[in-house]
């Protein structure tokens, strides 16, 4: 039997080593003071996020901190480091961390805080151009007016031409309107490579900071597969073109001629589809934003709709526009052929923001086919065009093109290009539609430049 003593050193040896490596670690942390040893890791971690550590590091845990409201800066962080991680699919929303610790979704805001917070100028990544959100008109559409209801827009003709602002039909059918040629193939875009979503997103297409798109929604599988196609052969017109802000001019455009600014350019448009392709084309002269921009999609809308109803065989509708740029030093032109010809890109509203989620009172059932649309249109840009378009451009909201499975808005030049440079667009942005709307394919993963 062991002494006594032995048993007890044995018990207080341990204790005394334990103690000593709990007082070490409390010394450790009482050196930062006794407001650290009030806070909590994660607390400390939210703090350090915003001094670009604990951010960059491990930003979820920044939904841990304890009595936190105000997560605008940890959902940022989230969005940074997990792209798409906040998107969950058209009807998703966002959950966001009541004070009591429960989650809770968030709700519609009201057009007044929605104001507040989004309208104003948004730049596109590659072009600094201004693409105005007019935001007071778009939710609108849902019946929110901040004018005049009982105010009627002014339609004009539905099919009358413009004078003097395109060529004639022999001119346009012998080639003599600036000496165009359909551009052949001039290479072949490797579709394997686009199959990864960020590769595809890079490449083409420029997303608002007001919304976001996710994996679900840019499968380029599903994009260029979907069959676009049309029946040239129908009774009636099968396109409509319209202008929702049909006051856009360009830098020579002359003051009070609706033919030197964009609706002058749809004409010509609606020409050439149908003397060189076609098409039976429907030129809508409505004038949205005759004394302003306020409520011009909601002032459209039921025009549009009527159009429609009374032809339902349309089946593509443009709505065509002339961006701006911030840099008026900033063209948006290049040579095509000898001509001088203005960029454009294609436009898509998907009705989900960062701070609403899915705006369900803006649905839009054909999303996924304008997505298609827009995309086979950039694509064939890419392969017969190259350079003349810029990238597809991502926005919040609907832009009244839930009406159809093919619609396109396009964002044609900018206030700084001549009426010349856009005219000329219209020759590839024609061809560019023949192809997608007659139904030629892509060779699914070709690789490499054919000539």
């Amino acid at each position: 039997m062991r002494p006594v003593k032995h048993r007890i050193g044995n018990k207080i040896i341990p204790v005394i080593v334990v103690c000593g490596i709990l007082l070490a670690i409390w010394q450790a942390l009482a050196g930062g003071g006794e407001r650290s040893r009030r806070e909590s890791l994660s607390a400390r971690l939210f703090r350090a996020e915003c001094e670009e550590s604990a951010g960059e590091l491990l930003p979820v845990l920044a939904w841990g901190q304890e009595g936190q409201e105000d997560l605008t800066v940890t959902r940022e962080a989230l969005e940074e480091w997990m792209p798409g991680y906040l998107y969950r699919t058209q009807a998703g929303q966002v959950a966001v961390r009541q004070p009591d610790g429960a989650f809770s979704q968030e709700t519609e805001l009201t057009l007044e805080e929605l104001m507040r917070l989004e309208n104003q100028e948004h730049f596109t990544e590659d072009t600094d151009s201004v693409t105005m959100l007019d935001l007071e008109s778009l939710l609108a559409e849902n019946g929110w007016y901040a004018g005049d209801e009982t105010e009627q827009p002014e339609s004009g003709g539905l099919t009358a031409g413009i004078p003097d602002a395109v060529s004639s039909e022999n001119a346009i059918l012998d080639g003599e309107s600036g000496g165009f040629t359909p551009h052949v193939r001039q290479q072949t875009v490797d579709l394997t490579e686009l199959q990864d979503y960020e590769t595809l997103r890079n490449r083409y297409y420029s997303v608002d900071s007001v919304t976001n798109i996710g994996r679900d929604l840019l499968d380029v599988e599903k994009l260029s597969q979907r069959d676009l196609s049309i029946d040239k052969g129908q009774e009636g017109p099968q396109i409509l073109i319209y202008h929702t802000h049909s006051r856009e001019g360009f830098a020579d455009s002359v003051p009070g001629d609706d033919s030197t600014t964009i609706m002058g350019v749809g004409q010509h448009l609606a020409d050439i589809l149908e003397q060189r392709y076609g098409y039976q084309v429907l030129h809508h002269l409505g004038a949205y934003d005759k004394e302003t921009r306020d409520n011009a999609y909601s002032r459209s809308l039921p025009e549009i709709t009527r159009l429609l109803e009374e032809n339902p065989q349309i089946q593509v509708i443009i709505d065509l526009h002339r961006d701006a740029v911030a840099d008026e030093s900033n063209r948006l032109v290049m040579d095509l052929d000898g001509r001088p010809t203005a960029r454009f890109m294609f436009f898509n509203g998907i009705s989900w923001t960062r701070r609403t989620g899915s705006i369900d009172y803006l649905q839009n059932d054909n999303l996924s086919d304008n997505l298609a649309f827009s995309f086979q249109m950039k694509l064939k840009a890419e392969e017969y065009y190259p350079g003349l378009t810029r990238r597809n451009y991502i926005n919040g909201y609907r832009y009244n093109m839930h009406l159809r499975p093919r619609t396109l808005l396009i964002e044609l030049g900018a206030q700084n290009n001549t009426l010349e440079e856009a005219m000329n667009a219209c020759d590839p942005i024609a061809h560019l539609l023949d192809l997608v709307l007659s139904g030629e394919q892509t060779r699914e993963g070709a690789v490499g430049v054919s000539p």
